[in-house]
């Protein structure tokens, strides 16, 4: 089972969180890649949400952790250097149709190498001839 980081950004009671969906290591590159041995550079490390989840070594036991408390605990959001606005883009989320087909659902920041690539969503078909089942 693959596993994502979401963050919940609102007050308790109303609905409101993040996908992460990608990231870059700053630091313990050497656990990153222990954790994910395919990854054939640094930029793979944490390229797509699962990927990042798993270099950072994230898990359901994280669930419902406080990561805006201590920079001691086992998984911390600190502050950075924030990106210039123009540098922030946005487009649709994969796999999302109907009205938020085309909503602007993922954010990310210009050129950066660790952001994983815009697929259009193609849908699966279906197979048009039905079976009978234990006649």
């Amino acid at each position: 089972m693959w596993h994502c980081l979401n963050l919940v950004c609102g007050p308790e009671g109303h609905a409101s969180g993040v996908l992460l969906r990608a990231g870059e290591v700053l630091h313990g590159h050497e656990w990153a890649h222990q954790r994910r041995p395919k990854a054939r550079n640094d930029h793979e490390l944490a390229k797509g949400p699962a990927r990042l989840a798993t270099a950072l070594g994230v898990d359901r036991r994280l669930d419902g952790s406080d990561v805006c408390g201590s920079p001691d605990a086992p998984l911390s959001i600190l502050t950075g250097h924030p990106a210039r606005p123009e540098q922030v883009l946005s487009g649709p989320r994969t796999g999302v149709g109907g009205e938020g087909a085309t909503h602007p659902w993922r954010f990310w920041i210009d050129g950066d190498p660790s952001v994983s690539p815009y697929r259009a969503h193609t849908p699966r078909r279906r197979n048009s001839t039905r079976r009978q089942v234990g006649t």
